[in-house]
């Protein structure tokens, strides 16, 4: 059976991850920031920061991950790596689905973290499987929650196995009202070639002929680019753009994105949460079911 449910449970790590300066520095121009706090490490009176989404990519700084051109035979493991082991799987049939990150603070702008997780589920949801990992990043020295995150995958064609479908609808939709704030930027026709220097080699967001092969008429954004532009709208709009308030985000991958869209994000307000929604100038909502936490 390609996918193996009995993978639930297994856990991967630790490995230590480490960033430096100029890797942050790339995540912030890979998700349009313009700010020198986050694009610049020498300005006069400016200390570099750290976008609060940055954990999401910190084990994949420097990785060549999804680099080969060539499709991969469906019986070839997947690679090094937790979804080596849920079995086997074409990889021009997964989709980021959804993600989540949180964190006591922010991450200073070079570090390392210890990295650790496990497969939290896989669920079938009839036609696909989706696979849900979590995982946690501490201080090498002395063990200090520096971040957790969970990242879900959707694998098209894999589901079937008689398996759980899970959850199937989330409690941060938000109300029948107009937003409280609402925040666009435009990404670059080369928003994709550029996000992909933080570590994400996958050729769906690059390579025409692969995509086309997935299925999309052109290389699409990576969902981690559009959950990046989106923390910078939640950061700008709610945290008064302080990243030490910023607590947690989580949000569900609805419809791919085309490098060059503008993303408008729409946020209402909840306490000490803001629940929000990201959609293209056409309407297509990318990300859905949305809630940040902050101090506030």
């Amino acid at each position: 059976m390609p996918i193996d449910p009995s993978a639930v449970g297994a856990t991967f790590g630790p490995t230590t991850a480490s960033w430096t300066s100029t890797d942050a520095i790339i995540y912030a121009l890979g998700v349009g920031a313009d700010e020198l706090a986050f694009t610049t490490e020498n300005s006069i009176g400016v200390a570099q920061q750290v976008l609060p989404t940055f954990p999401l990519v910190v084990g994949q700084v420097g990785r060549d991950r999804g680099a080969r051109r060539e499709p991969r035979p469906p019986t070839e493991p997947a690679g090094p790596g937790p979804m080596a082991r849920i079995g086997t799987y074409d990889p021009a049939m997964v989709v980021h689905a959804g993600s989540s990150v949180s964190a006591p603070g922010p991450l200073p702008p070079a570090g390392s973290a210890d990295i650790s997780g496990r497969i939290a589920a896989i669920w079938d949801k009839g036609s696909g499987a989706l696979v849900v990992l979590e995982s946690e990043g501490r201080d090498p020295s002395d063990g200090r929650l520096l971040f957790t995150t969970t990242f879900s995958t959707f694998i098209r064609g894999e589901g079937g196995f008689s398996g759980n479908r899970g959850p199937s609808a989330s409690a941060s939709a938000p109300p029948e009202r107009p937003p409280d704030h609402v925040v666009e930027y435009r990404t670059s026709p080369r928003q994709a070639l550029l996000y992909r220097l933080s570590g994400d080699r996958n050729p769906l967001h690059s390579d025409p002929e692969f995509a086309a092969r997935a299925g999309f008429d052109a290389p699409i954004l990576h969902g981690l680019c559009t959950f990046g532009f989106t923390g910078r709208a939640l950061l700008r709009a709610v945290c008064a753009a302080e990243p030490a308030r910023f607590r947690s985000m989580e949000g569900r991958f609805s419809k791919p994105v085309t490098p060059g869209d503008v993303l408008r994000v729409s946020m209402w307000m909840d306490g000490d949460s803001a629940l929000f929604r990201t959609e293209n100038q056409r309407g297509d909502i990318a990300i859905d079911n949305g809630r940040c936490t902050f101090d506030a």
